[in-house]
């Protein structure tokens, strides 16, 4: 008898953003006449760059000729892409990071619900709260929770973002090993300073934990005093494994393509409490179970590194933080307390009261506008929703007369 992985058993019975799929859907099958204005799901709007197109055809043109076929690629990536990588997003920032510890995938979701595979079962994880949903589920379904009750799974330590901490996670009160960390934050746009993530960076090597660190949004920093990388922290690269995208960088989340930095220097431990390298398990793991990502994609991706390239994703994220800004300004107007939305392209927004797929709802049903509901995210997101800038200025600028009709 085939028998099912009991864990998954545990997991709310859909995906967030399945859940507010299904609703949107149906209220457009009720109500086809209405234009529906997307600010949920962080969902980039805008074509490709001009860079990457051209990056795409050439990568198709040597595909069409004997002479230049490519087949299986490198699982960790082409060197053109990771040399290339490793000199602008690290090296120009002062982290010593090198190309053949940059792995280049299908993107920073895969990778980030994937890289707990190189744990034990046992290890006990402290995930902020609230949190992006993907790093939850997946240790749920390897079997390191108990159930789920009253909103939080048992065996988790809850790291609480609330007003109160200006939504920062605090360092745990009880021994943990593994962290999920993610700035500018998903879903609440706040940012942290080289100061407080020192604190991390800092605890882990004291503790022998280890950080994972999402840094997707990394290119709508704008404060120059921020940091875009955990490696930019001292020490940071016996403690950190960081995870980047293309997705909201450069319009890839259609195309799919980011990457997973494992410093050498990164070690963990057997059950002796022998040092083990993580970067040898994960090139072993992404080389058995991983293909590569596509020469063409990897040709667009580097042409990102361009010096034309580099100027058309600037211009492309800062693009989506006009539309942050419109945000802020008519949540201001309306009196409704938020953070996020200047270093980030979401804004998080206390509800004032409201419960947040109430708030949802009334959004949707009244005016046509999605949002996400912050309780999505974890308990303490109870009250707030995130509204996304992945939109035209055109469609934001709308919502927001809208919103502001049934919101004031």
């Amino acid at each position: 008898m085939i028998k099912a992985n009991k864990h998954y058993s545990k997991l709310n019975a859909s995906y967030l953003f399945s859940d507010i799929a299904k609703r949107v859907a149906k209220f457009q099958s009720d109500n086809p006449d209405i234009k529906i204005i997307r600010l949920g799901i962080g969902d980039v709007t805008r074509a490709l760059p001009d860079a990457c197109i051209k990056g795409f055809e050439q990568g198709v043109a040597e595909m069409a000729k004997d002479a230049t076929f490519k087949g299986y690629g490198p699982e960790q990536g082409y060197p053109f892409l990771r040399e290339k990588i490793a000199k602008f997003d690290f090296q120009a920032r002062g982290a010593d990071i090198a190309p053949d510890e940059i792995f280049v995938s299908d993107g920073a979701k895969c990778d980030t619900g994937n890289f707990q595979e190189l744990f034990s079962p046992d290890i006990k994880i402290a995930i902020p709260d609230p949190v992006y949903p993907v790093y939850l589920d997946t240790n749920v379904m390897a079997g390191r929770t108990g159930k789920y009750k009253d909103g939080r799974y048992d065996g988790i330590v809850y790291l609480d973002c609330t007003k109160e901490s200006n939504f920062l996670p605090k360092l745990p009160e009880t021994p943990v090993d593994l962290i999920y960390l993610c700035f500018p934050n998903n879903p609440t746009g706040t940012t942290i300073s080289k100061a407080e993530l020192k604190k991390w960076v800092d605890y882990a090597k004291e503790t022998k934990a280890l950080i994972l660190f999402d840094a997707a949004y990394e290119a709508f920093i704008r404060d120059n005093d921020l940091p875009h990388s955990i490696y930019e922290i001292e020490g940071a690269k016996e403690v950190a494994v960081e995870f980047r995208s293309f997705s909201k960088t450069a319009g890839f989340t259609g195309t799919r393509c980011g990457y997973t930095v494992v410093p050498k220097e990164c070690m963990i431990f057997d059950e002796d409490g022998n040092k083990v390298s993580l970067h040898a398990l994960w090139q072993r793991r992404q080389s058995t179970k991983f293909n590569g990502v596509s020469y063409p994609v990897q040709k667009a991706a580097e042409a990102i590194y361009s010096e034309e390239g580099r100027i058309q994703i600037q211009a492309l994220a800062s693009y989506y933080l006009k539309n942050a800004e419109l945000i802020r300004l008519a949540m201001s107007e309306l009196g409704f307390e938020f953070v996020g939305g200047d270093n980030s392209p979401y804004i998080w927004i206390d509800g004032n009261g409201r419960d947040s797929w109430e708030f949802f709802d009334m959004l949707l049903t009244k005016v046509g506008v999605v949002c996400t509901p912050g309780a999505g995210f974890g308990k303490c997101g109870q009250g707030y929703i995130r509204i996304s800038a992945f939109n035209s200025r055109e469609n934001v600028e709308e919502a927001m007369v809208r919103m502001g009709e049934v919101l004031k």
